[in-house]
């Protein structure tokens, strides 16, 4: 199995997903640059973190219009996975990949902490391994986590079971005092229709070594590489 990080000017966190990746696969993944028009046959893209950019005119929105984001598209749209992680999330929202925007945390306020998530579904490779209604400790740091999307999406994505992850208390409680950025229903992640490209805020890669604070994140990647393997087998 390949894999093939994407890197922007402003990107911070691209060096945490590689060696999470790495970790996982056993081999380092390719690290593309943004302005590359060629990508690689590979079996999943990350988009990672940070501040592409340096955020002008909106989060995300730049780098949206790359040259390498053209390519994305269509391995996206010929379904090859995608993991897009806070302004990788931010960067699918603008390609309309995914559906929603991300606005202004509620707080107005860079936040950077650990978090809870609970897991909503488990039969996709992004968390097949966890199980439903796990919850896991991953940290946050963004200052436009706050998802949003109209009444109409927001119950297609409810009702078509593509919330990935949502924010809770320690025990699992999603309500509003644990919603940290005031998204929607608590949203933290979600999936498209066919379930091949997961955006989430929160970031799974720093939370993969026990001695750099704990391994919430781990069984994501472990997972996300059981499952393409097992499908490419």
């Amino acid at each position: 199995m390949k894999a093939a990080v994407i890197l922007f000017p402003g990107s911070n966190r691209e060096r945490d997903m590689v060696m999470a990746l790495e970790a996982s696969l056993g081999s380092k993944p390719l690290e593309i640059w943004h302005g590359d028009t060629d990508l690689p046959d590979v079996d999943l893209i990350v988009v990672p973190g940070g501040f592409s950019y340096g955020d002008y005119l909106r989060s995300g929105a730049m780098a949206a219009h790359s040259p390498i984001i053209r390519e994305v598209k269509d391995r996206a749209e010929k379904g090859v996975h995608v993991l897009g992680v806070c302004n990788g999330f931010q960067i699918l929202t603008e390609t309309g990949l995914l559906p929603g925007a991300l606005m202004r945390n509620a707080g107005l306020k860079f936040i950077c902490k650990d978090v809870h998530l609970k897991v909503e579904r488990n039969d996709l490779p992004f968390a097949q391994g966890y199980s439903v209604g796990d919850v896991i400790r991953v940290p946050v740091a963004h200052h436009d986590g706050n998802y949003f999307a109209d009444d109409e999406t927001l119950k297609e994505l409810e009702e078509e079971g593509r919330v990935a992850f949502r924010y809770c208390g320690p025990n699992g409680a999603v309500d509003q005092a644990n919603n940290i950025n005031g998204s929607r229903n608590n949203i933290a992640g979600i999936y498209n229709k066919r379930g091949t490209i997961l955006g989430m805020m929160p970031h799974p890669e720093d939370a993969v070594e026990q001695m750099l604070g704990g391994l919430g994140g781990k069984a994501m990647f472990d997972g996300i590489i059981a499952g393409l393997e097992g499908a490419a087998a």
